[in-house]
């Protein structure tokens, strides 16, 4: 956990942001989680929920670290072609990006954005052909709170140091203007390690019209998630119009 409290800790500093920033990430995700029947952590939480609650290590306290769950998933890849015959709903992958960045944690250069994060981020909207504003709900890796706020900002979603206030607006809330981590996130969901896969997952069943806590009028989802500690990232673009 050290090396994500600095981090945490040199973001809200950068940014001019204090805890509370931290726990607005959690509230938001809970309200999702919420509508989710599978969530392990459902109860509605206050920002001062958050900050009361026990500290696992400054400035985290138990709401702002993700769950430990056991939980398993797949998906199946085809051709459009053969899709189009199934009887479920088809998603098209629009477009993906991977990149590694710094071989430790300790060795990036600025613990407050990624490297890695950036650069799939880059590539997938380059493959896709569109841009973050085309994009009408994410899925963004959160094992704990701050990451998300790094992907806003690193996939280009806000300029750098505006993230905080993105989510404070309500931006990424239910009835907002990019709807984030629908299912409540690792943060209440669940998060059994490989994390991508879930949130992979609920990118498809909002294409489709599935999922728990539905948005209307999704056809563009975005899944970003990590491997180790921030070595590398992937970025996935998916899309219910097919053309």
């Amino acid at each position: 956990m050290t090396l994500l409290t600095l981090g945490a800790l040199r973001f809200l500093h950068d940014r001019g942001a204090r805890p509370d920033t931290l726990a607005r990430v959690v509230v938001a995700q809970r309200e999702w989680a919420a509508r989710n029947p599978r969530a392990l952590r459902r109860d509605p939480i206050t920002v001062d929920d958050v900050l009361d609650a026990p500290v696992v290590a400054y400035p985290f306290t138990r709401p702002m670290c993700c769950v430990s769950t056991d939980a398993g998933g797949a998906v199946v890849v085809t051709s459009i072609e053969r899709a189009r015959d199934l009887p479920r709903p088809p998603v098209a992958l629009l477009g993906t990006g991977e990149a590694t960045g710094a071989a430790m944690t300790s060795q990036m250069p600025d613990l407050t954005s990624s490297s890695a994060f950036r650069n799939a981020g880059a590539a997938a909207f380059a493959s896709a052909g569109i841009a973050p504003g085309d994009i009408d709900h994410a899925m963004l890796y959160d094992a704990t709170a701050h990451l998300p706020l790094l992907a806003l900002e690193d996939l280009g979603f806000v300029p750098r140091g505006e993230s905080p206030a993105f989510v404070a607006e309500g931006h990424t809330s239910i009835g907002g203007s990019l709807p984030v981590n629908t299912t409540g996130g690792g943060l209440n969901y669940t998060h059994s390690g490989m994390y991508g896969m879930y949130a992979l997952l609920e990118s498809v069943r909002q294409l489709r019209g599935e999922a728990a806590a539905q948005v209307d009028g999704v056809r563009v989802s975005l899944t970003h998630a990590i491997g180790g500690m921030f070595q590398a990232a992937a970025t996935a673009i998916l899309t219910n119009d097919l053309g």
